[in-house]
C-alpha cells in the first residue's frame, strides 16, 4: 500500500506575479514527481498570501477608479487565487509525469475550510497579504480603506486580516476518492476558501485567510496520512536563529518542540505556525510523523539525510 504524503508548499515555493510562479513551479513540479516516483501518494496544499493579496487590491484599485469594475469580497478573492495557482501547478506537474513516463492523474479541487464565526482571530487581524509599502504609504492606504497594516520582518508594511484556525474541510470526501484512485492532488489551497456554517447546514465566504499549515495538518489528519512535510525556505528548523550559538535541529519530538515554543525560540510570521501544525497532526496519529525542510531538499529529507523530523 502506497504511503500518504501531505505536502505544505511555502511562498518560496510560488511567485509574487503569474509570471514569476509559471517559472518558480517547474521546479517545484520536479520535486513532486521525484516523491510520485519513489512510491507515495502526493496530496498538495500551498499558501496564497501575496496572491490574494493582489488580485484584492487590484479589483479594488479598478472598482475605485471608476472603471465599472465591482470591488470583489475577499472570500472570492481566494478562491481565485486558489484556481490560477492550482492550474499552474497541474499544468507543471503534468509535463513532468509526461517528460518522466509516468501516467497518473492530476487534479485541483476548489477547497472550502470551515471556521468558527467567534474565532478570536476575527478581532484580532495578524495573516500578511499582498504587497510590501513604505511606512507613509501604508498609513495612506489605512486611512482610505480601515484596513490595518504591520511592520512584516523588516521587508516593509502588509496588509493583516484574520488567520482563524480550520475547524473542517468541506470537500475531503472528494479528496479523499481522488487519494484512493491515486490522483495526484492540490487541494486547500491558500488554507482553504474560509467558511462560516450557517443554521440550513450551508457556508458563508468570510474575509480571511487560513494559515495553509495549519490546514495541511488538519488535511494530513483526516486523511489518515503517514507524514505531513512542510516544504519553506530553510533547510532545517534552528534554534538561536540568527545567533552567533544557532543550533540547526535533525529532529525533535512534541515535548521538545513544546519546550523550544515555551522559550520563544520560533517566530510567530514564520516558523513558530509550522511547528505548531507539525505537533497538532503528530500528537492526533498514531504512527503519523511530521517534516519540515526546503522544496529542494525533499527526496533527501525523505531519506533521512537532511531536515527536521517530528515524531512522539
Amino acid at each position: 500500500m502506497s504511503k500518504r504524503l501531505v505536502i505544505a508548499l511555502g511562498g518560496n515555493a510560488l511567485g509574487k506575479t503569474p509570471e514569476e510562479q509559471l517559472s518558480l513551479v517547474e521546479g517545484t513540479a520536479s520535486t513532486i514527481v521525484d516523491l510520485v516516483e519513489q512510491g507515495y501518494d502526493v496530496v498538495i496544499g500551498h499558501g496564497n498570501g501575496p496572491q490574494v493579496g493582489m488580485v484584492n487590491l487590484a479589483f479594488e484599485f479598478s472598482a475605485n477608479n471608476q472603471s465599472g469594475t465591482p470591488a470583489m469580497p475577499f472570500a472570492e478573492c481566494g478562491a481565485m487565487t486558489q484556481g490560477y495557482i492550482g492550474y499552474h501547478l497541474q499544468q507543471a506537474v503534468q509535463r513532468e509525469l509526461s517528460r518522466r513516463k509516468i501516467d497518473r492523474p492530476v487534479a485541483s479541487v476548489v477547497t472550502q475550510v470551515v471556521v468558527d464565526k467567534k474565532d478570536p482571530a476575527f478581532k484580532h487581524p495578524t495573516k500578511p497579504v499582498g504587497m510590501f509599502y513604505s511606512k507613509e504609504k501604508a498609513d495612506e492606504l489605512a486611512a482610505q480603506t480601515g484596513y490595518t497594516f504591520v511592520e512584516d520582518a523588516g521587508r516593509g508594511y502588509r496588509r493583516v486580516v484574520p488567520s482563524p484556525l480550520p475547524i473542517k474541510i468541506v470537500e475531503l470526501p472528494v479528496v479523499e476518492q481522488l487519494v484512493k484512485s491515486h490522483c495526484i492532488v492540490i487541494t486547500v489551497g491558500g488554507g482553504g476558501i474560509p467558511v462560516v456554517e450557517r443554521k440550513h447546514g450551508d457556508y458563508q465566504g468570510v474575509a480571511a485567510v487560513i494559515d495553509k499549515d495549519r490546514a495541511s495538518a488538519l488535511l494530513a489528519l483526516e486523511l489518515k496520512a503517514d507524514m505531513l512535510v512542510i516544504l519553506t525556505a530553510v533547510e532545517q528548523v534552528a534554534i538561536n536563529f540568527n545567533k552567533p550559538d544557532q543550533q540547526d535541529l535533525s529532529s525533535m519530538t512534541v515535548g521538545e518542540a513544546r519546550e523550544y515554543i515555551h522559550q520563544g525560540q520560533f517566530a510567530p510570521g514564520s516558523m513558530l505556525p509550522k511547528v505548531e501544525s507539525c505537533i497538532s497532526f503528530v500528537e492526533h496519529t498514531e504512527h503519523g510523523t511530521a517534516l519540515i525542510t526546503s522544496l529542494d531538499k525533499a527526496r533527501q529529507a525523505l531519506e533521512g539525510m537532511t531536515g527536521t523530523l517530528i515524531t512522539r
